[in-house]
């Protein structure tokens, strides 16, 4: 499979920080720096746009050291890039800290997982089949 990008921006393309790495790391394009007030929201550019083959999906996550740190998430988790969308690739960050928090041009601000997916077919029925677990959630096996 092969994902196609332009890059609009100076940064380097993504890619994955290990060799078994699940998402490559995205880097934010901005000329200077941003400042997030605690839960303020922006959407940052990345400068890069992309072309996924139909049946893909890429997944915008956040870095799990950002959120632990710096109190820094994806708002929308996972966001959904879609195989037919060929607009620049946002990324919307939320400051969840107590703190204001700056983003520096170039900084990695998330990650990307190229995922694929299934279309279904969607049928209106009457009725489901019935499992042991029924319509049991939230919380019903227990907290142990």
């Amino acid at each position: 499979m092969t994902l196609k990008i332009i890059n609009k921006s100076s940064n380097p393309l993504p890619k994955y920080e290990s060799a078994q790495a699940a998402g490559m790391d995205i880097r934010c394009h901005i000329a200077e720096p941003i400042t997030l007030a605690p839960m303020e929201r922006k959407l940052i550019p990345t400068g890069l746009f992309i072309e996924l083959p139909a049946g893909y999906e890429a997944q915008i996550r956040p870095r799990s050291g950002l959120a632990l740190k710096r109190g820094l998430t994806v708002l929308n988790t996972p966001g959904t890039i879609d195989a037919d969308y060929r607009g620049e690739v946002g990324v919307i960050l939320i400051n969840l800290s107590g703190e204001p928090q700056t983003i520096e041009p170039g900084e990695r601000i998330c990650q990307m997982v190229i995922a694929k997916h299934e279309t279904p077919e969607v049928v209106e029925v009457e009725e489901l089949s019935d499992t042991e677990r029924g319509a049991g959630g939230f919380g019903h096996s227990g907290r142990k």
